[in-house]
């Protein structure tokens, strides 16, 4: 127990640092490179912070650990809505920018039906695995299209945000070393979160499954915990909610599609995880439609809804 507990705690600082120096170094070189900031933004630092489920959930459908890897997307999806974007709002209300509420919310929402759709045979194919990536190629080159109507003053707000972050496009070959550094980091990370969480699963005597949920959940979502945590106490309330949902489609679309490319993935009997993950997102939905904010009841609401979750699991 005390070598598994070391473990899983080696594994969360390992991928908090690996995936804060990647997302950084990252960012630094898109911006130097001249990529447009807002798709830096909605790309790069939304599917950076999610890069540790990435290594989690990869590693662990190679492994055989179904259970494990999609546990971790599905808890995370509701861990980045429920908790971490009901903590920030308790701290500072979040105003909403009217392009979230009609177009990347909904997205996030449609992603998750689609992943049911194509698990109801049982089994995540190669050809599903292809269909989620080639959906989220698809939203990028979209998202990119869009960036470059994007008004001037949208895009200075988020150099100023990138500034705040100490992520100014200088230094490439300090940058290209964060990089390497975080992927080489968030492997290892990942390989030790695996190892010490299965052996915990075991000693504890409950599923793989309940320990994704849970534990290797909020483990990974460290770092879209950080960066909205941060971005709400500045002020940058659309980032804070843009990164949750960003990092959320990325999950479905991009980790687990690579997963069942990688190697088909099984879909097991979730329980009421999934519709408690479609239903905190369809939650948010509302939420942000009627007035475009989250106010510090609503906060409480998700909370108290991520507790209830927890508690049913066990």
């Amino acid at each position: 127990m005390p070598g598994a507990l070391a473990s899983v705690a080696l594994g969360l600082v390992a991928l908090y640092l690996g995936a804060e120096w990647l997302v950084k170094g990252a960012s630094r070189l898109a911006l130097a490179w001249r990529v447009a900031p807002l798709v830096v933004g909605l790309t790069v630092v939304a599917f950076g912070t999610s890069t540790p489920e990435l290594l989690v959930s990869v590693l662990g459908a190679i492994q055989g650990k179904v259970d494990l890897a999609l546990g971790n997307i599905i808890g995370s999806n509701i861990f980045n809505i429920a908790f971490i974007l009901g903590l920030a709002a308790l701290l500072r209300p979040l105003v909403v920018k009217v392009d979230l509420v009609r177009r990347e919310v909904p997205v996030m929402a449609l992603v998750a039906v689609v992943l049911y759709l194509l698990g109801s045979d049982g089994i995540l194919s190669r050809l599903d695995g292809a269909l989620l990536l080639a959906g989220l190629i698809t939203y990028i080159w979209y998202l990119y299209a869009l960036a470059r109507q994007e008004r001037p003053e949208a895009t200075t707000e988020y150099v100023e945000f990138q500034k705040a972050q100490g992520l100014q496009g200088n230094g490439t070959g300090r940058n290209l070393l964060l990089v390497a550094g975080g992927v080489l980091t968030l492997v290892i990370g990942a390989q030790a979160l695996l190892s010490g969480s299965i052996t915990l699963a075991r000693a504890l005597g409950v599923s793989e499954l309940v320990i994704g949920l849970t534990l290797v959940a909020a483990g990974t979502s460290l770092p879209e915990l950080a960066t909205s945590v941060v971005a709400a106490l500045r002020h940058e309330t659309d980032i804070s909610v843009g990164n949750v949902v960003g990092s959320n489609t990325f999950n479905i679309a991009g980790i687990l599609g690579l997963a069942a490319l990688l190697q088909p993935i099984p879909v097991p009997d979730l329980g009421s995880s999934y519709w408690v993950m479609l239903g905190v997102s369809l939650l948010l939905w509302v939420m942000i439609s009627t007035g475009r904010l989250l106010d510090r009841l609503e906060a409480g609401i998700l909370l108290l809804a991520y507790v209830v979750f927890v508690w049913q699991l066990f």
